[in-house]
């Protein structure tokens, strides 16, 4: 990822923060993003070659910002500094400890995550051979993505045995895993797990996702390190919690009426973009949702969709 460092006698000089800059009155977002990647580093970009990636608030002591995130995918022109700044290509795990401003922290999330999560359903049929052939079917489709195995029919044990079988079917993939439960739990059973099958399962292991009712249980779970926890939202008061109880991510829906969730309505992608328009933290949208709806997902502030029936192969 391109990074640039504030030079002297700017604010904040030194500190490093990805190239944009402020909107004029009247401009839109692509345009204004053009015009200012032109003016710092003299690029033209490839409009279909840009999405929004996350949009939030930032809050220093003496002002307010709004960041508005784009990924860039394709441009043309040499890149270079034409403000003579610096600039410096950083891997995303590195950003935060090479000097990346506070205000860009919740950018990092949204680039180490992928735009899609796989939900497990249960086996109907108690099939856990076929079950874990639809995980390396899934992880076979090439690009990034989490499966979130799903199984309260399983004890943290087996389920712990069935991650670490699933781990195994998606070596070699971009597709990782995570263990969806009560987060001290899982923490507890992954502490006291046998040696062997840790080293079966941490390659894959991407974190712990804990539904939504865990959030009004006091304090924080202490995840190993490199491992992400996620919630599943369903309002602003669960999403404002799960930020404070240090979600690298959250789930938010159902933004459509879904079978999983009979007799309730869908909150709609207006309303699902007004509740993540100033959050910084990437979630996913989820509910109703399939692949076709990633490019809706995104233009409403999402950082892509997770599924159950939309994506888990019949």
């Amino acid at each position: 990822m391109l990074v640039a460092q504030r030079p002297p006698g700017k604010s904040l000089a030194g500190g490093w923060e990805f190239p944009g800059g402020k909107l004029a009155a009247g401009e839109g977002r692509l345009e204004g993003l053009a015009r200012e990647l032109e003016e710092e580093l003299g690029i033209r970009l490839d409009p279909a070659r840009c999405r929004p990636l996350i949009r939030y608030v930032h809050r220093y002591p003496e002002r307010v910002v709004e960041l508005d995130v784009w990924r860039v995918g394709a441009w043309n022109g040499e890149l270079h500094g034409r403000e003579n700044q610096a600039l410096d290509w950083r891997r995303p795990e590195v950003l935060l400890a090479s000097g990346l401003l506070p205000a860009d922290a919740p950018v990092v999330n949204a680039l180490q995550l992928p735009p899609l999560v796989a939900v497990t359903p249960f086996p109907d049929d108690g099939d856990e051979g076929g079950f874990l052939d639809r995980i390396e079917l899934l992880a076979s489709g090439g690009g990034p993505l989490l499966v979130c195995l799903r199984r309260a029919d399983l004890d943290l044990p087996e389920l712990l045995e069935l991650a670490a079988g699933a781990a195994c079917r998606v070596d070699g993939t971009s597709a990782r895993l995570l263990l969806h439960g009560d987060p001290w739990g899982l923490v507890a059973a992954l502490d006291s797990a046998p040696p062997a099958l840790r080293a079966r399962l941490d390659p894959a292991l991407a974190g712990i996702h804990a539904p939504g009712r865990y959030l009004e249980r006091a304090g924080r779970p202490s995840l190993p390190a490199g491992l992400w926890l996620g919630y599943s939202c369903h309002d602003a008061a669960q999403l404002a919690h799960a930020l404070d109880a240090g979600a690298g991510y959250a789930f938010l829906g159902p933004v459509h009426a879904t079978a999983s969730h009979p007799g309730q309505p869908g909150m709609e992608w207006e309303a699902f973009e007004a509740l993540v328009g100033e959050l910084p933290l990437p979630v996913f949208a989820i509910g109703g949702l399939g692949p076709a709806d990633l490019e809706t997902a995104w233009a409403h502030g999402a950082q892509g969709i997770a599924a159950i029936r939309g994506l888990w192969p019949s």
